[in-house]
Parts: C-alpha cells; sequence; structure tokens
C-alpha cells in the first residue's frame, strides 16, 4: 500500500510541532486542524494510558487528521557517577524549593513498546518519531496499519537512515529549534555544532527522495515560505504556538517568551542531560556548564524541582523551552495564528511569483 502525500493531511503546509510536557495537547491540536494546519499530540513523559486518552480526546473533537510524537528508547550509557556528582551540585537547589530529587533511573525507554502496540492496535493518521530511528519492521507495521511515518533528523546521515529504514517522510531539524535536539545519538563532542536550518535543508534536500517537513526557529509565513523554497513540503512550528491560550504550557512559560528579562536562548543539558534550546535562567546559568551527558536520567533528577519551580511561580528554575525566534511570539488563538501565517505564506509567495 502506498503512502499518501504528505500534503494531503492538511490545507496548508503548517505543522504545529508535539511539543512535549503538556503544551501539545487535544484542544491545540484541534484548533490548528480547524484552521487548516496540521495538529499533533506528544506522548513523550506520558503513560501509554494518558496518550491513549488524550488521542481519544482529539477524536471526540476533531474528525481532521493529527499525528502523534514518540520518543526513541535510549542507550544505557550514561556514567552514573557524572550523574551522582551533578545530584551533589544540586544540592542547593532541593534546599531552596524544599523538595528531594528524582529517581535518576526511573525509566530509559518512555514506555515506547507499550505505545508503539497501542499506535498498530488502533492506529492514528501519522506518527513521528525522535531521538533516534525505528527498524525497518516498526515503520513497515505502521506502514501496513496506514500509518505515515516521519523521523526527526538533525543532520544528512541521520536522514539518509530514516530513508533507509523506510520512514515516509523526515522532519529536518535546525540548530534554531526551541527544545531537545533530536539527534539520534547524543555526542558530547558535538555540542554547539548543530547546522542552522536554512544551511541543512538543501543538503537534505539533495541527499533524500522523500518528503521534508523543516523546522527551527520559525515564527513567521515569510519563513515558511523561504523553507518551502529551499526544498521542504511542509514546515512545523513549536514556539510560535506555545503561547497561544489552547497551548498547555505553564502560563509563566508563556510569559517569559517575550519578557525582556530573558533576552536569549542556549543550548544546554542542565535539565535532561541532553542538548535543548532554553531562554537563558538562573538554573542554566548556575547548572549548565556542570551538567554532564545524561538523558534521560538527569531528566528524572531534575523533574521534581522544575515542577516546584512552576507551583511557586519561579520561572528562574523551570525549563523555560523556546526557539531562537521567540521574541517574535503572537499572544493569539491558535486559530488566529493560523490565519497570521497563511497570509504571511500567501503574500510571500505572491512577491516571488
Amino acid at each position: 500500500m502506498s503512502a499518501p502525500s504528505l500534503t494531503s493531511f492538511s490545507e496548508y503546509p503548517i505543522v504545529q510541532a508535539p511539543m512535549a510536557g503538556g503544551a501539545s495537547n487535544p484542544r491545540l491540536a484541534t484548533a490548528v486542524a480547524a484552521a487548516g494546519g496540521l495538529g499533533f499530540l506528544a506522548a513523550g513523559y506520558k503513560t501509554p494510558e494518558a496518550m491513549y486518552q488524550e488521542i481519544r480526546q482529539l477524536r471526540d473533537q476533531s474528525t481532521h487528521p493529527f499525528g502523534v510524537n514518540l520518543f526513541m528508547p535510549q542507550p544505557q550509557a550514561t556514567d552514573p557517577s557524572a550523574v551522582a556528582v551533578y545530584a551533589e551540585q544540586l544540592a542547593g537547589e532541593e534546599a531552596w524549593y524544599a523538595t528531594p530529587l528524582g529517581d535518576p533511573d526511573a525509566s530509559a525507554d518512555d514506555a515506547y513498546d507499550a505505545k508503539v502496540a497501542i499506535l498498530l492496535e488502533d492506529p492514528v493518521p501519522m506518527v513521528s518519531f525522535t531521538f533516534g530511528c525505528p527498524t525497518q519492521a516498526v515503520l513497515e507495521s505502521f506502514r501496513k496499519a496506514g500509518t505515515y511515518t516521519v523521523v526527526t533528523a538533525t543532520s544528512v546521515p541521520e536522514a539518509l537512515a530514516a530513508q533507509w529504514a523506510g520512514a515516509d517522510a523526515v522532519c529536518v531539524q535546525g540548530v534554531e529549534a526551541g527544545g531537545h535536539q533530536g539527534t539520534h545519538r547524543d555526542d558530547p563532542q558535538l555540542d554547539h555544532s548543530g547546522t542552522g536550518l536554512l544551511a541543512l535543508l538543501p543538503q537534505v534536500r539533495e541527499a533524500v527522495d522523500v518528503p521534508l517537513i523543516a523546522t527551527g526557529g520559525l515564527m513567521r509565513g515569510a519563513q515558511i515560505a523561504a523553507v518551502l523554497a529551499a526544498g521542504a513540503d511542509a514546515a512545523q512550528l513549536g514556539t510560535a504556538f506555545l503561547v497561544c491560550p489552547e497551548s498547555g504550557a505553564d502560563p509563566l512559560h508563556k510569559r517569559a517568551l517575550t519578557d525582556p528579562v530573558f533576552s536569549r536562548t542556549e543550548l544546554t543539558r542542565a535539565f535532561t542531560g541532553r542538548p535543548a534550546r532554553s531562554l537563558v535562567n538562573r538554573f542554566v546559568r548556575e547548572h549548565g556548564p556542570y551538567a554532564p551527558p545524561g538523558y534521560p536520567q538527569i531528566h528524572h533528577l531534575t523533574s521534581p524541582l522544575r515542577k516546584a519551580a512552576a507551583a511557586g511561580g519561579d520561572p528562574q528554575g523551570m525549563a523555560l523551552w523556546a526557539g531562537q525566534g521567540h521574541r517574535l511570539a503572537r499572544e493569539e488563538s491558535a486559530g488566529r495564528l493560523m490565519e497570521l501565517l497563511v497570509e504571511e505564506l500567501q503574500a510571500a509567495q505572491e512577491v516571488v511569483a
């Protein structure tokens, strides 16, 4: 059975990024889809049951196609002693927020197999993968189930690996993107060596034949037009939708995106042990230089601290994920933001034509 066209999933080539941690919820995906975009749910950090319940909620609210994003299991290569040393460095945070650190060994696979089983038993239109590439067998199983598959790539070799494994499309992520870099392998020697989207996208376009979704720092319709012209079939936006009222992001996080106090972003391992782009706050400044590689162990370790900071109204202790274009965020409803993006996209394409 041949896969459908990527552009057949939505009226416009605009994808709402799957942002783990609660931002991407059924309400946001429904609003984006109703306005002609492709909505996504994020299964990362959720139990299989919670993922399934969100899918049910979305289906109750919308008949439009949608996607679900999964985190790939991570190899057990973390140095326990490095994690233990970092835990000691966080002792002051424990005292400040009056909450103990989390268990670094809670889970390394994010219940991947159980989530895959649910999605194969009750298929959704699209499934994307981050932090690695599924096996050929898994991708073929989704194809047989009628599910379109997308694999995130941050380099040409990763895109080639996704195509070889049988992915229907590749999501090309530039270093400008907010949140985690979706690298297939976490190599500390490659820290700060990521490639910008407009430099990476044409290279991937020339290397693979599958459709491409471009993501990383995109906030305006003219930028969407630019990546389409550079070889993408669609554009994926995360930070742009983060401030929408439908987003499930913490209100402190939403406000921080346009707060002049937070003037820049940085790739940091401080919160999760994996490079992720965040607004620079106190936690990043104090702990980023010392955070070791260790995902998801560091994520589990700091999770209670981040929750306590949010509960206490302290954005200086939260993971404020944000792309480099965060200051262009517009506090509009998801539907209105879609209208603006489409208007800007069409205006930019008319100028070129």
